[in-house]
């Protein structure tokens, strides 16, 4: 009943022991390993089972290609588009109004640019 606590055993069977759980645990550990190769499972099922696996395959893609081709429904408001064509013609009319703010600018900015460019090359430099 009562298990003997191992002090009366011998160095050498104690080491025997030690060696066979060694053995034991090693080989538990490889069986887990294979266990949860599931990249090797994987290639090895498809090796197997290529058919399936290519029929699987393109029936989820035609489920994924077929799924969005149902039409959504929209509803707007009255008061919305009345807002939003009153918010396109206020841009409109912003753009138009920078556009010919850019031109009348435009001449202005490349004379400024052209004095600074002929004034920087045209100066000799200095020695320090």
């Amino acid at each position: 009943m009562v298990e003997n606590s191992g002090r009366n055993k011998s160095i050498d069977e104690l080491r025997a022991e030690i060696e066979l759980s060694r053995e034991r645990v090693g080989r538990d550990l490889s069986g887990l390993r294979h266990e949860l190769d599931f990249a090797a499972k994987f290639r090895r099922s498809f090796r197997e089972q290529t058919v399936s696996w290519i029929s699987a395959a393109a029936a989820v893609g035609a489920l994924i290609a077929l799924a969005p081709m149902r039409k959504k429904k929209i509803y707007v408001d009255a008061k919305g588009k009345r807002e939003s064509t009153k918010k396109l013609a206020e841009t409109g009319l912003a753009l138009a109004a920078m556009k010919v703010v850019a031109s009348l600018v435009r001449p202005v900015i490349v004379e400024f640019v052209k004095n600074r460019l002929t004034d920087f090359g045209g100066k000799p430099r200095r020695k320090t």
